[in-house]
């Protein structure tokens, strides 16, 4: 691989995940102090994710996989997404904001899945060259949080009273606005030729073919544990940065990009306790992780026991490697050649689609019903809000390690 298209590629990925970092980790907090938005509001705010996440396998299976080169769609849909940002910069109410938040998330969640086929057509050797180009998503993501909270300070709360959040929706439609741009000159990415009598069925696309893998006991105990450990997930998404703005942390989007750092390392760490401890024990740490956590942010608070905080963030790490990526590699050893893509499209449908929307409008049925608390006592709203997900998470647990029976898996896909 050249140097050029390695750049090329690394720049892309950057601005994919900086784009999404620089508005998305704020958002609950813009809703809260811009637009004054309610629990079920936020809740049906952060729901188009999930359904960006439904609609995302049908752009990409059948408009993109088959008729227009994957770049020129990358691009197309990020301008698209620079005018949509913007016009959320403008919005001064949640009924103004609503569509176009749904039509910019129908439009990104599919980039997610153009980046990596630009990225793989380009690769000789996938297993060994991409995380060297998917990390700069991560280090675009962190770049995002700390411009936020130490270069701009909108989110501090004379930043976040005075509603200077609204620019995060500038940043990121500049950037979108650069990618939409940059995607044009990116390698040429064309449709796979297939034979011109295939077509792609429904069930293909959203990975109903995979469905059959669900009458192995073990597989349905983690597909269901899946798109379960996605409720206390949805939490964090909506509920973190508000939480660690309303109680005073200093910093707050800054500090949650340790827990893309943590990602980081612990995607490294992986393989290692993957090889020692089995996939059991690894997803049954990533799980205990999540009740740790938020168990962490319910007894926190942001003066001496801040330190609480700061690791609950840093946890991110375990709960995300060590569950989804975890899950990820039991899926593709599960599946064999003939389902792999339609198993981790059906994990993936079950997980950010299905799991996470129950999620959010769980925790927005738990934001309004602890309201009256938040009116009197902000800090024991949020430790009544976080005990909630702690709990499930320690549930979703229980049944993991009593009805999932341990099992050898390969790990050289990690």
């Amino acid at each position: 691989m050249s140097t050029s298209i390695k750049f090329k590629l690394s720049f892309m990925m950057f601005l994919e995940f900086f784009i999404w970092g620089a508005w998305f980790v704020t958002l609950g907090t813009f809703l809260i102090f811009n637009l004054k938005a309610s629990q079920f509001e936020i809740a049906n705010v952060f729901s188009t994710q999930s359904l960006g996440a439904i609609i995302a396998p049908f752009i990409i299976g059948m408009i993109a996989d088959r008729y227009f080169n994957a770049e020129r769609i990358l691009g197309i849909l990020h301008l698209i997404g620079a005018v949509l940002m913007f016009q959320m910069y403008n919005s001064t109410d949640i009924t103004n904001f609503y569509p176009y938040v749904l039509s910019y998330m129908v439009l990104y969640m599919p980039t997610l899945s153009l980046v990596n086929s630009v990225s793989f057509r380009q690769l000789t050797n996938p297993e060994k060259q991409f995380s060297a180009i998917r990390v700069w998503g991560t280090i675009g993501w962190i770049v995002a949080g700390l411009s936020i909270s130490y270069l701009f300070k909108w989110d501090s709360p004379e930043g976040a009273a005075d509603g200077a959040l609204k620019n995060t929706f500038l940043m990121a439609g500049g950037a979108s606005l650069v990618l939409g741009l940059f995607s044009f000159i990116l390698p040429k990415t064309p449709p796979v030729k297939i034979d011109k009598e295939e077509k792609p069925s429904f069930s293909s696309i959203i990975g109903l073919d995979a469905v059959k893998l669900l009458k192995d006991k073990n597989f349905l105990i983690f597909f269901i544990s899946s798109i379960l450990i996605c409720i206390p997930l949805a939490f964090y998404y909506s509920n973190a940065n508000p939480f660690l703005t309303e109680i005073g942390l200093a910093n707050p989007t800054g500090k949650m990009a340790i827990g893309q750092m943590s990602e980081a390392v612990f995607l490294l760490l992986l393989p290692l306790f993957f090889t020692r401890f089995g996939f059991k024990k690894t997803i049954l740490v990533g799980m205990l992780a999540w009740v740790v956590r938020y168990l962490l942010f319910a007894y926190g608070n942001a003066g001496d026991l801040s330190y609480m905080l700061i690791l609950g963030i840093a946890l991110h790490g375990i709960c995300y490697d060590f569950f989804f990526v975890s899950g990820q590699i039991y899926t593709d050893t599960k599946a064999g050649v003939k389902y792999k893509s339609a198993a981790q499209g059906l994990i993936t449908l079950a997980t950010y689609g299905v799991g996470q929307l129950i999620g959010f409008w769980v925790a927005g049925f738990v934001g309004e019903k602890y309201q009256a608390i938040k009116d009197v006592d902000v800090a024991a709203f949020w430790q009544q809000t976080w005990i909630v997900p702690a709990g499930i998470a320690f549930v979703v647990m229980v049944i993991f390690v009593v009805l999932f029976k341990d099992e050898k898996v390969e790990t050289k896909a990690v």
